[in-house]
């Protein structure tokens, strides 16, 4: 056992040691990154300003008279001489102008051997673009010294316009190449092709990054950009995790677009110092760590020693616990076969008070019914109708408590009706038939407004009656005691319901709130002028079909009730609960 402690404790410490180690060198090689992409950022400042310090040149020298009159005919004695010491001046290996064909005309190093009067660079790229309007840039060998240097033309046109030829510059970026060396780093600018232009080691100078095409090697042979060189693939691999190996050592690899030519500069960094300070720092933290745990040690054994008295105490005290606890075992279940006692109580005592709301729900259902049957038979003795007129509205109306009495569903669940596609325009008008009595009672005008097609939606006929029965019977009875007894009835649809609006010009809903009017008993008549039921048990049925109920005071005096069914999907439900 001890054995297997000491090992367990060994393999922690050990990975302990790794863990720092990994966390260390993870955060000294970000440094070591940050500082690297300082580095890129700081020589591609430098070499985009060694690229633009003379691009103007070209533009300012292209509108010099000396060189338009030299490209119209002038002696050139002239403007060699002025090139020369435009060339001293600004440090520049050459300015020299061409004809309109390419051939070179007039030079700085006119006087030198190796001058490019007389040479033709209509082969260049520089040329090419020049002539078509735009600055050229190009970045090669010279085909005359040998060396290379960075091209920049701009073509040179008559006062009419017209194109006399082309003044080009040539810079010297070997400078770039020494800095870079003198700083001990390892850098290289490459072309668009992959080809290495610059760079602080001169073995990786005209090195390619991949292998070139036919089509890149014919192109460049064709531009002579880099006469005599083998274009052999460099040494290296890079990574995606900013790492490349290069001449066999792996490096932190970051690279960095240079605009104007689509080249990259490419910066490599060492990051053994990151390694060697992430050891640095795990033996350190491993020397702490033994010795803090020297210092648990000796405080454990302390611990230990006062554990085992505090223990022998505890022990006494357990035991007196546990006593008390076999005391309050008994006790708790004693409190629960009591409570199990006033549960069942209360689930009959809630049994019965549902029965009672049920019992007066079915009375107040039936009594809306009762009431139009005995209109029409008062209408009926009154009127003298004949009983084939009457009985057929009876029938209907008795058709009706007995669906009533079937269907009803307050405080109950409604585990077998089916829904089906309604008619909400055929569920209004059968509520306005059966209160037809009402509203010429109360001598109220009806304002309905239906749209010409159906309004589909998705429930069950019988039970929507009910809700518009209540809704309605609510507003004509909110009209009895007034002098304006307007109802107006509208009906439409939204994006996927169906929707009633009933509004009175009654004395509205007061202070009361549409939650306070659809508990049950609550009501704003009267006493003996209904239970308060209707509400309740339409927003229970309104609830059952996914619909909204809603109720509001109406501008200037009455109440707006909005009754919202969800629109039918054209499937009938086998089961609603």
């Amino acid at each position: 056992m001890r054995f297997s402690s000491s090992a367990l404790a060994a393999a922690s410490a050990l990975c302990a040691a790794i863990g720092v180690f990994w966390l260390s060198l993870s955060f000294f090689q970000s440094e070591e990154e940050a500082k690297a992409r300082g580095r890129l950022s700081l020589y591609r400042s430098t070499v985009l300003a060694e690229l633009e310090r003379f691009s103007h040149l070209t533009y300012v020298l292209a509108r010099d008279t000396y060189v338009i009159e030299t490209g119209l005919g002038a002696p050139t004695s002239v403007l060699d001489k002025r090139l020369a010491a435009f060339a001293v001046q600004s440090g520049l290996d050459a300015i020299y102008l061409m004809q309109a064909d390419g051939t070179t005309i007039s030079a700085s190093n006119a006087d030198e051997p190796e001058t490019f009067v007389g040479q033709d660079y209509s082969f260049r790229p520089y040329y090419q673009a020049a002539i078509t309007g735009v600055q050229g840039r190009f970045y090669g060998i010279g085909a005359t010294t040998g060396l290379p240097g960075y091209f920049i033309a701009d073509a040179v046109r008559t006062p009419d316009g017209d194109l006399s030829g082309v003044i080009a510059i040539k810079l010297d970026l070997t400078d770039l190449e020494e800095a870079w060396r003198a700083a001990g780093e390892q850098v290289f600018l490459a072309n668009s092709d992959g080809v290495v232009l610059l760079s602080s080691n001169p073995d990786w100078r005209y090195r390619t990054l991949g292998d070139l095409s036919e089509a890149q090697r014919a192109r460049i042979a064709a531009n002579r950009q880099f006469p005599g060189q083998p274009l052999d693939p460099l040494n290296w691999h890079p990574r995606g995790d900013a790492r490349a190996m290069i001449d066999g050592a792996k490096r932190i690899h970051l690279a960095a677009s240079v605009p104007q030519h689509d080249w990259k500069l490419h910066y490599f960094a060492d990051d053994s110092a990151a390694v060697t300070r992430s050891w640095l720092v795990t033996g350190m933290v491993m020397i702490l760590a033994g010795a803090g745990f020297m210092v648990s040690q000796v405080r454990r054994t302390q611990r230990i020693g006062a554990a085992l008295r505090r223990s022998e105490a505890e022990e006494a005290q357990l035991r007196l616990a546990n006593d008390r606890l076999a005391v309050e075992i008994e006790d708790r279940r004693t409190a629960e076969r009591r409570l199990k006692r006033t549960q069942d109580e209360l689930e009959r005592a809630s049994r019965l008070a549902a029965l009672g709301q049920l019992a007066a729900s079915v009375t107040h259902e039936l009594g809306q019914p009762i009431a139009a049957m005995r209109n029409h038979l008062a209408a009926a003795e009154i009127g003298g109708k004949p009983a084939q007129k009457v009985i057929p509205q009876i029938a209907g109306i008795v058709d009706r408590m007995e669906g009533i009495t079937r269907q009803l569903k307050f405080f109950a669940r409604s585990d077998h009706e089916v829904f089906r596609e309604v008619d909400l325009r055929d569920v209004v008008n059968a509520a306005l038939s059966l209160l037809t009595p009402n509203i010429e009672a109360t001598e109220v005008t009806l304002d309905p407004r239906q749209p010409p097609g159906p309004i589909m939606v998705r429930g069950h006929q019988l039970r929507l009656e009910q809700v518009m029965t209540n809704v309605l019977r609510n507003a004509v009875d909110a009209l009895e005691e007034c002098d304006e007894r307007v109802l107006h009835v509208r009906m439409g649809t939204t994006e996927n319901a169906g929707w009633v609006e009933v509004r009175d010009t009654g004395h509205g809903l007061g202070a009361a709130s549409l939650s306070d009017l659809q508990e049950p008993f609550v009501t704003t008549r009267e006493s003996g002028r209904g239970m308060g039921l209707g509400l309740a048990i339409s927003a229970n049925i309104v609830k059952e079909h996914h619909g909204r109920i809603s109720a509001r005071n109406a501008e200037g005096r009455g109440a707006v009730f909005r009754v919202e069914i969800p629109m039918a999907d054209g499937e009938e439900d086998k089961d609603q609960t």
